[in-house]
């Protein structure tokens, strides 16, 4: 097959015939759409200029590689830094690409992601590899007549790059290794390393993996060799060195414990009596069940310590068989059976100083494990790895793995054939997405970052982002001065994720945080359940802005009318429970004699009688004084506008409500016009190079409000309709003619 190609796109193209760009200065096309410039990209000649096109012209300078509506696959191409961004000189970079294997990038324009072989520039150097690695795909296919390629044919790398062939990838599957010691090696070094996949899907070896392999065994085998080397000072059991090290260290703690005990009791024999279990632990033991594994016996001395001396000895010493905690006799037993025998021989008791030199016996062969090699092989038997080491392993995955390396193939080149299948079929739409915003702004396709649909308080919002980091996307998003609602949403089967929605369009009045429920829809049409948890304010219509003066004054007065009917409710059930207590009080107090009322007494006036009146005849004047007042001033009020034109009077009421909701439908009107992409954007981590701004009338473009369908029909007749009681009618008449009358006397005084 052919020789590689690069594995990314070249920075620079070198010359070669294709196609090229017309000399002078290229006639760019410009529209105006979000109240900027942008560029318009049509042509094979916007393409093979776009390298001399000022980025200070561009829409964007960057974006990620995650979170957008387009296919990943392409954005990893893109991204040759592996940055986890897309840049503009790696746009360039493919777009240059692009444009010399091509013999006409008029391709590009054309939707779908067929590439026709005659579209190859066989007369560019990788034109012509990619033409003749579009042939052996297609005859490994078993279509060598065909004359176009697709990337469904590039999908199953299995059928392209069998295992049992050498592909260039550096990686040596199983089938390749012929049977003998390099077989048993391979499956051993998978199993301890992993396996890295080769192209063809199956699991193989690298160069590095047979180095590292090899590597730990050689050390694992040096290691071996240490005790062999000496084995009476690191193996003192031999092969029972390491059994025996574990039964010393279950009982070493419990030893010591039991030597310093006795050792503080030569020092001071008044110790002795403390340093023994207390009578009344053993009453505690005796209401229990007990057995040899009982924790509560474990925690007991080892045995009663005895001073040296009267044990026989000048030493204090352990016995081995007698007067042992029996919780500890198992493990003492094995002490015994396994290391003092083997070691010192016979013992009942165990001084102190043959102690430390069963310890000191363990040293040498505890550094020894220390120093054993960490690494997946240590579980394989010395013999195994250095029958693996003596033989001719090692140089047979090395020949293998070097021949796949250099092995003629058109691997390299498939790789590239894939990369132009992507760019083919997504390369311009990036372009409407980056150098220009036109697919935002154009409204014939949904932008990349457009996330879905989200449906919500009667209204459908279009400008959805996904929102990977919540409080980075707060924190930058609110300068956009758009009306935002952040949701997260839930789907079976699928992780949560959270979007952000811009509403322009519509009203606030019901938006609830947190709870408030709707259903978004993704660019694949499937439905989440999206919950609002959290909204940033901003206006959203000047429609809006007129009604909230009087709204917030509705809401005002709402709000003291529920004040003060609630103190007045509160004010008469203490009033009520005042009473109720005096009344108890009063019926539980002993009853005077009542003197005998004279005709004089009753006839005197009652004090509290002329209070009250007096009380009540001032309540009457303050309300008369109010209902005069308010007459008089809906009088001077009706006798100016009677003293009017009749054309005049509604300008006088159109400029009163002007002066209350002028200077919020002014502020409203300035904020819409200083919407704008950029920060929406830049919160997700794009580098957004122009102010792309929201309008009023595209914004209204953006946000659907609930409307009945065209040629639909509507009843008015609601049997669940609130009738109003004829008592409410007749009273509002009621206080219009008071309220009248008031005036006209007024007017005629």
């Amino acid at each position: 097959m052919t020789v590689a190609a690069p594995d990314a796109a070249p920075d620079v193209i070198p010359p070669a015939p294709g196609p090229t760009a017309r000399p002078g200065p290229h006639p760019w096309r410009f529209y105006r759409y979000g109240g900027f410039d942008q560029v318009r990209i049509e042509t094979v000649d916007d393409l093979l200029h776009l390298g001399s096109l000022d980025q200070k012209l561009w829409s964007v300078l960057a974006c990620p590689t995650a979170g957008l509506e387009f296919d990943e696959r392409t954005l990893q191409m893109l991204d040759t830094d592996g940055d986890g961004r897309i840049r503009a000189p790696e746009v360039l970079a493919a777009v240059q690409w692009v444009c010399g294997v091509l013999r006409d990038p008029e391709t590009l324009f054309q939707p779908g992601s067929d590439l026709p072989l005659a579209a190859l520039n066989r007369e560019h150097p990788d034109g012509a590899r990619l033409y003749a690695a579009a042939r052996d795909v297609l005859g490994v296919l078993g279509r060598p007549e065909a004359d176009v390629l697709t990337l469904a044919d590039l999908a199953d790398p299995a059928l392209l790059f069998p295992a049992s062939h050498f592909n260039g990838d550096g990686v040596v599957p199983a089938e390749l290794v012929p049977a003998g010691s390099a077989q048993g090696v391979l499956a051993r070094a998978l199993d301890c390393l992993g396996a890295t996949p080769d192209r063809s899907g199956q699991p193989g070896i690298t160069q590095a993996q047979v180095d590292t392999f090899f590597a730990d065994a050689q050390a694992l085998a040096d290691w071996h060799a240490q005790a062999e080397a000496d084995p009476a000072g690191l193996l003192p059991l031999g092969a029972d060195t390491e059994a025996a090290a574990q039964v010393f260290d279950a009982v070493a703690a419990k030893v010591d414990d039991y030597f310093t005990r006795c050792r503080l009791a030569a020092f001071d024999a008044s110790a002795l009596q403390p340093l023994s279990p207390a009578e009344a632990a053993y009453a505690t033991l005796a209401a229990e069940s007990l057995s040899a594994a009982s924790a509560q016996l474990a925690v007991l001395p080892l045995a009663l310590a005895v001073p040296p001396g009267e044990g026989g000895g000048e030493e204090p010493s352990v016995p081995l068989a007698r007067g042992i905690n029996p919780a500890w006799e198992a493990r003492m037993a094995a002490l015994r059976e396994h290391v003092v025998r083997p070691c010192l021989g016979e013992r009942d008791h165990l001084t102190f100083s043959e102690w430390t030199d069963l310890a000191g016996r363990f040293a040498a062969w505890r550094a020894w494990q220390a120093d054993k090699p960490a690494t997946a092989l240590a579980g394989i038997p010395v013999q195994e790895l250095r029958d693996m080491l003596a033989s001719d392993a090692r140089e047979t995955l090395t020949r293998l793995i070097a021949q796949d390396v250099a092995a003629d193939t058109s691997a390299e080149q498939v790789e590239a054939l894939d990369r132009l299948l992507h760019f083919r079929r997504d390369l311009v739409t990036l372009l409407r997405n980056f150098v220009t915003l036109s697919d935002f702004y154009g409204g014939a396709s949904k932008a990349i970052f457009q996330a879905g649909t989200l449906y919500l308080d009667q209204r459908s919002c279009d400008l959805v982002l996904r929102v990977a980091d919540m409080a980075r996307h707060t924190a930058l998003a609110p300068l956009s001065g758009t009306y935002l609602v952040y949701c997260q949403c839930a789907r079976q089967g699928e992780a949560p994720i959270q979007i952000v929605a811009a509403m322009t369009a519509g009203d606030a009045d019901d938006m609830m945080v947190p709870g408030r429920n709707g259903i978004f829809y993704d660019r694949a049409g499937r439905d989440w359940n999206a919950s609002v948890v959290k909204v940033v304010e901003a206006p959203i219509s000047v429609r809006q802005a007129f009604w909230t003066p009087y709204k917030r004054a509705g809401r005002l007065i709402g709000d003291q009318v529920r004040k003060f009917a609630a103190a007045k409710d509160k004010a008469v059930d203490e009033r009520a429970a005042q009473r109720v207590a005096a009344a108890g009080a009063k019926a539980e107090a002993p009853v005077p004699a009542a003197p005998s009322a004279t005709a004089a007494d009753a006839a005197k006036p009652s004090t509290q009688q002329a209070f009250d009146i007096a009380k009540f005849a001032g309540i009457f004047a303050a309300i008369g004084l109010a209902l005069g007042a308010l007459g008089t001033a809906l009088a001077a009020v009706v006798t100016g506008i009677l003293q009017l034109a009749w054309w005049q009077i509604p300008l006088v009421f159109a400029g009163v409500m002007l002066l209350i909701s002028g200077p919020s439908m002014l502020l409203a009107w300035l904020k819409l016009r200083q919407r704008s992409l950029g920060p929406l954007l830049d919160a997700n981590g794009w580098a957004v190079n122009v102010r792309a701004r929201i309008n009023i009338p595209f914004g209204a473009s953006l946000t659907q409000v609930a409307r009945l369908p065209e040629g639909a029909s509507r009843s008015m007749n609601d049997p669940f309709e609130e009738k109003e009681p004829p008592w409410r009618n007749y009273g509002i008449l009621a206080v219009v003619v008071v309220v009248m009358l008031i005036v006209y006397v007024q007017i005629i005084s």
